[in-house]
């Protein structure tokens, strides 16, 4: 029986395609400020900027690839039962080949009624103020901004409770709740932490490998380690 293999990715693994973070930059993510476009005050004050914004993210979606780091995660399937939990709303890890990926923060490429959360649509282009749910309802960006409740943390804990091996990739480990979920993990679960600034991590039980590198080259190192894991 194949081993549950999770891992919890972060802005880190999709920077190396081309899609920026803010947590180097200041606080601004391409630019603007994170509370004006990744808040609902942010939306409240200026929906126009907020849909303007997203609008921009998704058709720089469709110009990026996904990298070695995303690629060796979905070429992990033939060995390990793989579950991904991202905290990116980019869709690299599908595009990569990934079949199992639970998005904590949302989707770029999906959006919602500003009334009904479950009402989700699939969404490839702009988003205007005249487009609406099935009950005349404006639509938003499917995204959880800062503030928001995070639907899919209940089944995030879940999954890192199951896991017999937990990697963690490109996070800063500062964006709460997402951060916590490696505390569910069994303290018998080994932990493989690759970030090329590895946050402090204190009091956990579990074996913790940190690799200072990039995701991708984290990842080569940690596919070697992981046959002996089969």
């Amino acid at each position: 029986m194949k081993k549950n293999l999770v891992v919890l990715t972060g802005a880190g693994i999709s920077a190396e395609s081309g899609i920026k973070t803010f947590r180097d930059a200041d606080g601004l993510w391409e630019g603007h400020n994170v509370n004006d476009v990744a808040t609902p005050e942010g939306w409240n004050n200026n929906p126009k900027l907020v849909l303007d914004f997203y609008n921009q993210r998704r058709q720089q979606l469709k110009e990026v690839e996904p990298n070695l780091g995303h690629q060796i995660l979905a070429e992990l399937e033939k060995d390990f039962e793989v579950q991904i939990i991202t905290q990116n709303v980019d869709n690299l890890h599908e595009k990569a080949g990934s079949s199992n990926v639970l998005h904590l923060h949302g989707e770029l490429l999906k959006v919602r009624s500003t009334v009904n959360r479950n009402y989700i649509l699939d969404w490839q282009d702009d988003l205007n103020f005249d487009d609406v749910d099935d009950k005349g309802n404006p639509l938003r960006p499917h995204i959880v901004w800062f503030g928001e409740e995070v639907p899919a943390l209940e089944e995030a804990v879940f999954l890192v409770e199951k896991a017999d091996i937990l990697i963690i990739i490109g996070t800063s480990l500062q964006v709460y709740p997402a951060a916590g979920l490696m505390n569910f993990a069994k303290p018998s679960t080994p932990i493989y932490y690759i970030d090329p600034k590895p946050a402090q991590i204190y009091e956990l039980p579990n074996d913790i490998k940190i690799i200072a590198a990039t995701g991708s080259e984290g990842m080569k190192i940690v596919q070697k380690e992981l046959k002996n894991w089969k």
